[in-house]
């Protein structure tokens, strides 16, 4: 099948996604739905609500004296690298912990939704395999990534003093580095986001690892560069949108949906709006990129029409 001759749409699919949204959390409501799809989205990254950064200075304070900051600080000045290592140590484990579960809550919310139920413990056994070879396959891409910008940090400092004749690098060097350097990185890093973005759905559907899930959706990405084009700005159109809507919820709520989970289950509506929008987006590619293609809930019969067959292409003419 070649994906070109299919229609591949934008608005088509962010209208499905609002019904389905519609089908699946008041059609009819359940506040227990509610707050188990909620906190399969939390799994998956959606934490809160947009919050706010308070100020931290109540007031002018008596402060100790130098004098006893220095002694302070020569005190602690031995075990400064304990702390420093000790530190880095612990806010890596943090990272990779979450990492971890945004990767198996990936599988949660998209069984939640493409089934229409709240289930955390089933699908959590059943997409066990999958979860944790995408979460290995992302903390690889973020070594990688890493390593990177470690090497061109080095290749760049190379490049500006050499080209500066071993001086210090002049403004319009850098700028005519830098540039570049950002244009390429920004454009990797749109690539990389939408391979993470559709690579669990992918791998929820065919139950494939993810080495295989990331060459799919990196074909799908070259070979129709201008369907993906348009879903990113409209995405960034969306993630505007759901900014504008959650600072509106914040204020409302009293910062209340700025709280963890609390603000996912408030704003759940866009979450599940906005991840059925990028399954149906691809599930115009064909059936084997279609989450509801073995199984669909019956009450989104009426919204998930069948998908159009791809034209033929003629035969030649017989001899």
């Amino acid at each position: 099948m070649n994906e070109t001759e299919r229609k591949i749409e934008i608005f088509k699919p962010f209208g499905e996604a609002f019904e389905l949204m519609t089908k699946i959390l008041f059609q009819p409501f359940g506040l227990k739905k509610w707050l188990v799809i909620g906190f399969a989205a939390f799994l998956t990254g959606h934490f809160s609500g947009v919050g706010f950064n308070f100020p931290t200075n109540f007031g002018n304070f008596r402060q100790p004296h130098t004098a006893q900051k220095i002694n302070l600080l020569e005190q602690w000045k031995p075990w400064l690298p304990v702390i420093i290592i000790g530190f880095v140590i612990f806010v890596l484990a943090l990272v990779i912990v979450l990492m971890w579960l945004k990767s198996r809550g990936s599988f949660i919310f998209t069984d939640c939704i493409v089934r229409n139920r709240g289930a955390i413990a089933e699908p959590w056994r059943e997409y066990r395999t999958e979860g944790n070879s995408y979460f290995v396959f992302r903390l690889l891409v973020m070594l990688g990534a890493m390593a990177a910008v470690v090497l061109l940090a080095i290749v760049f400092v190379l490049l500006g003093f050499l080209a500066s004749g071993h001086r210090e690098p002049s403004g319009v060097v850098m700028a005519a580095l830098l540039v570049p350097l950002f244009i390429c990185w920004i454009a990797f890093g749109i690539v990389i986001n939408l391979i993470f973005l559709f690579m669990a759905p992918v791998m929820y559907r065919q139950r494939c690892p993810a080495p295989d899930a990331a060459r799919q959706v990196l074909r799908l990405i070259f070979a129709n560069p201008a369907p993906f084009i348009l879903f990113c700005l409209f995405g960034i159109v969306l993630i505007l949108a759901m900014l504008v809507i959650g600072c509106v919820v914040t204020c409302v709520t009293c910062c209340i949906g700025a709280l963890p989970y609390l603000g996912t289950v408030i704003l759940l509506p866009v979450f599940v709006t906005l991840h059925s929008f990028s399954l149906l987006f691809l599930r115009q590619f064909g059936p084997e990129y279609d989450m509801w293609a073995s199984f669909m809930p019956p009450e989104f019969s009426l919204v998930l029409l069948p998908l159009p067959a791809p034209p033929e292409s003629p035969s030649p003419p017989s001899l």
